[in-house]
């Protein structure tokens, strides 16, 4: 019997790839409309995959718990399972390996925003997967901070790193993750009520993609820093600038995402070789095997 999945966000990083991951397994997607009742867009779903986040942090402090309320409402209504894309924010400035047991520590108001919204959906009684991650690394360059940020000046010679290029930091390439979210939500009725899993990525430094990226174009790189000084004069007048500066601490921190509990619950997952999650960002005039996916096969809702 064909299973549903709601996709939240359904044309972002997280949903876009999950739609398509969820439909070429066989499953019936339909996409959320903003704006329109969740209860009723819910009814008859197994799954819902949470990828709604306000743009650019925007009015976190509202709209997250906003969202969370919505969502929780949606899966009671219907017996839905949740699955949210879980960050690092949650464990604030502490240096190494995060799995599952790391202390929660936050001390940036995104972070401490994103604590609240985990033990919401904890203390709800809905089941729910948060499937932890890194950096986002899109392929299709939806928003990522390789498209965004890192690769933005790479045809000019020019690769930016928003920290130590020598601090280890911990990617997802979302279509790695969209996958893994699928194998345990076919897996969902062995799990507990509340699930936090480690996705660990890849992990790599700005030194060592700087190095791959070199042997893969003619010209010299050259890897430059990122203006935060800019961002300090921008924070007053410019909502973005000052959300980034709160979370620059990340780009500085050396961090990876353990792997015990993911290979524990899907070891027969295989990520995709991390040489390809890192070349991924180069634009196409570059990358000639680049590849940009097509829109998702999928039903929308009102």
């Amino acid at each position: 019997m064909a299973q549903t999945v709601l996709i939240l966000g359904a044309n972002g990083k997280i949903g876009s790839h999950a739609a398509e991951t969820f439909w070429n397994a066989g499953w019936t997607v339909r996409r959320y409309e903003r704006g329109t009742d969740m209860v009723q867009a819910a009814q008859g779903a197994d799954v819902i995959i949470n990828g709604l986040n306000p743009p650019n942090y925007h009015n976190w402090a509202t709209e997250i718990p906003k969202i969370t309320r919505q969502v929780i409402a949606a899966a009671k209504a219907t017996g839905a399972t949740v699955i949210i894309p879980g960050n690092v924010y949650n464990f604030g400035d502490q240096p190494g390996t995060f799995d599952e047991d790391t202390p929660q520590i936050a001390e940036t108001r995104k972070g401490r925003i994103r604590i609240a919204m985990e033990q919401a959906y904890q203390a709800s009684g809905v089941q729910t997967i948060i499937l932890r991650a890194g950096n986002f690394i899109d392929p299709n360059g939806n928003g990522d901070l390789m498209s965004l940020l890192i690769m933005r000046n790479v045809s000019r010679g020019k690769l930016t790193t928003p920290g130590d290029p020598d601090s280890m930091q911990a990617y997802a390439y979302m279509p790695d993750w969209a996958r893994a979210a699928l194998m345990l939500a076919e897996k969902r009725a062995q799990l507990g009520q509340f699930e936090d899993v480690p996705f660990p990525g890849h992990s790599f430094t700005m030194t060592e993609l700087h190095t791959r990226v070199q042997t893969h174009v003619t010209r010299r790189l050259r890897l430059s820093r990122f203006p935060w000084w800019l961002m300090t004069i921008l924070s007053p007048f410019w909502e973005l600038a000052r959300e980034m500066r709160e979370m620059r601490y990340l780009y500085t921190m050396p961090h990876r995402i353990g792997d015990a509990k993911f290979r524990r619950l899907l070891p027969d997952f295989t990520p995709t070789p991390m040489d390809e999650v890192m070349l991924c960002g180069l634009p196409a005039d570059i990358n000639p095997n680049k590849v940009v996916r097509p829109g998702n096969q999928t039903v929308a809702v009102g």
